[in-house]
């Protein structure tokens, strides 16, 4: 079967930009995948793990034999790689990015590129780096797109087919209404463990605080772990709708603080704040098909999620996603999801014949 495009190039080869590269290659894309970055290294490492199929380290006329082009530098970069690609580019080319700040960046490439849709795929990790890359980091996530009135119909097409043949939902939402959902969702999480790592680290009592952090505090704060290069680009790019998202936290903090006198009143917003979070799987899967959850008490042992996975597998019940909730010098709990309500009461059938709890 002949591949969606011929000749892809993608610009930037970081975690992002490695992981499209290797789900166009895995899933056979593309004739040909291009890679251009301004590391060398990151090139050399491209080519040993089979991301790219050709390196460069400077634009040229190989630029205008691409039929596909998607931009991955960080969203800083992105404009001026626009427009170096801009007199490059050949004029029946599709090209896309997957910046996480789309306002600005989509008002001026669609200017610069032909037949250019703004994109976004919501998936990422704290780690960086094209050695970090792999297909399934984009497999089931929602992918943004954020059209214009500017968006050419070839555009449209073209852009969606290649995030469904990644394995990916598309999502079109306008430009500036994603930087503000998504300032909320995950810029403003950011300056938070950003804030709370800062506490402890000018805190006369690090060490202490250190000592003492646990699970919790480590979940919370963990995509503080990320590129402090890409993630203050991010935040910066979007400040006028991330300093929106904080005066909103801020008057929620307040709120909050005034509860700490009325207890009945807080546990209402903690129950409240509960029911949000224990339903994010049916929010996450809302495009995909439905997933049914079960929290499993586990005892801190080795090999317990092994023990589990084999007890369900020999019962003929698949496991179709499994998240650690908590870690406990004692004790901690996954949470398994299953395709079918059915599936999910066998589950639970099968673990509590095997010893676990499951609430």
């Amino acid at each position: 079967m002949k591949p969606l495009f011929a000749k892809v190039g993608v610009f930037g080869v970081g975690l992002l930009g490695g992981s499209v590269a290797l789900g166009l290659k895995e899933r056979f894309l593309a004739e040909e995948v291009h890679a251009y970055d301004q590391d060398p290294e990151a090139l050399e490492k491209a080519l040993f793990l089979g991301v790219a199929d050709r390196v460069h380290t400077e634009l040229g006329p190989w630029v205008g034999e691409l039929s596909l082009g998607i931009l991955a530098a960080p969203v800083r970069a992105l404009l001026p790689l626009g427009q170096a690609l801009s007199p490059l580019a050949h004029p029946e080319s599709l090209w896309t990015d997957v910046g996480s700040v789309k306002g600005q960046v989509v008002a001026a490439l669609e200017n610069l590129l032909p037949r250019f849709l703004g994109g976004h795929p919501m998936a990422g990790s704290e780690r960086s780096g094209v050695e970090n890359a792999h297909a399934g980091l984009l497999q089931n996530a929602i992918w943004v797109l954020t059209p214009t009135e500017k968006t050419s119909p070839e555009a449209k097409e073209g852009v969606r087919r290649l995030v469904e043949a990644l394995g990916a939902y598309p999502l079109e939402m306008p430009p500036l209404l994603h930087d503000q959902l998504v300032a909320r969702i995950s810029h403003l999480p950011y300056l938070l463990a950003v804030a709370l790592n800062r506490m402890v680290a000018q805190s006369p009592h690090r060490e202490l605080l250190m000592f003492l952090a646990a699970g919790g505090f480590r979940d919370l704060t963990r995509v503080a772990s990320g590129s402090p290069r890409m993630s203050r680009d991010m935040v910066v790019e979007n400040k006028e709708a991330l300093k929106e998202a904080i005066e909103e936290l801020r008057a929620v903090l307040l709120e909050l603080e005034g509860l700490l006198e009325r207890p009945e009143g807080f546990l209402e917003a903690a129950e409240a704040a509960k029911r949000t979070r224990d339903a994010l799987p049916i929010v996450r899967r809302s495009l995909l098909p439905e997933m049914h959850d079960l929290v499993v008490q586990v005892p801190d042992r080795s090999g317990e999620i092994a023990r589990i996975a084999t007890a369900l597998g020999e019962a003929g019940v698949n496991i179709k996603d499994i998240e650690v909730l908590t870690i406990r010098e004692a004790a901690g709990a996954l949470r398994l999801s299953f395709a079918t309500r059915e599936e999910r009461a066998t589950a639970r059938q099968v673990l509590e014949r095997a010893g676990y709890r499951v609430p």
